[in-house]
């Protein structure tokens, strides 16, 4: 399980906080921005990918995920996160580019290129996104995309950048605010997430309606790595808060093959 998963619903918390803290201040925001993509276009696969079902589609993606993290050695990016409120009388907002790297050993670390905008919304959201982010990868197991923590339902197939991918429903075995509710594809080829839509599993605070979280994948290489995510929110006395993460091109630095074809 990728802990990048693990993280959304931890994302969407984040930026339910910071809302709550605009509403106590007196702040007013806007209405909601359009989602990343259009929905997919329909695509067909061979017989006995489309006889597949729910359980042994879940079962693949857990042998293919650990299979990659075990390749996987290292990583860098660039990222751009950006959290925005509208009000109908106020705006406010801020930026953040943000170095990652990521070794199978010592784990993930972050360094800040560059922040700009609200200051509050720095230390109070996008620097607690990259702690949060780190945080879940050391707790795999609770938020894992598994059957320990999720029911699956096969509901169809459909295509994501041009590739057959099995969209199931997901919904929590227990109603955590670390968890998420909605839908999954998985790459019918590779067995990997290529893209989630989900609100999180409890509503974090009464202050919010609602939160939806819109997350790519992109397939590098034997990977696939994070792309964009999209989390928006909209707060009960009126409009919306919209954070985004552009995750930037990897360096990807598989496992090397031992020489000689030793032991």
């Amino acid at each position: 399980m990728h802990p990048f998963q693990a993280g959304l619903a931890r994302q969407a918390g984040l930026c339910v906080a910071a809302v709550v803290c605009l509403v106590l201040l007196g702040a007013n925001v806007s209405p909601a921005q359009a989602p990343l993509t259009p929905a997919p276009a329909v695509a067909t696969l061979t017989a006995a990918q489309a006889s597949l079902t729910a359980e042994q589609i879940v079962d693949a993606m857990a042998h293919h995920n650990q299979a990659r993290a075990d390749e996987l050695k290292h990583y860098q990016s660039l990222r751009h996160y950006k959290v925005e409120y509208k009000g109908y009388a106020a705006k406010i907002g801020a930026a953040m580019v943000v170095e990652a790297d990521y070794d199978a050993a010592s784990g993930k670390t972050f360094r800040i290129v560059s922040q700009t905008g609200s200051n509050m919304l720095v230390d109070r959201v996008l620097k607690r996104l990259l702690e949060s982010e780190k945080d879940a990868g050391q707790e795999k197991t609770s938020t894992a995309l598994t059957p320990a923590n999720y029911r699956f339902r096969l509901t169809g197939i459909e295509a994501v950048a041009g590739r057959p991918a099995y969209v199931l429903e997901v919904a929590p075995l227990t109603p955590s605010k670390y968890l998420y509710k909605g839908k999954i594809w998985v790459d019918a080829i590779d067995f990997a997430v290529a893209r989630i839509e989900a609100q999180p599993a409890r509503n974090p605070s009464f202050w919010i309606s609602s939160t939806a979280i819109d997350h790519e994948y992109v397939k590098d290489g034997d990977f696939w790595l994070p792309a964009q995510n999209h989390t928006e929110t909209r707060v009960r006395v009126g409009g919306t808060a919209v954070l985004t993460i552009d995750y930037g091109t990897y360096q990807v630095t598989p496992e090397e093959p031992v020489a000689g074809g030793g032991f």
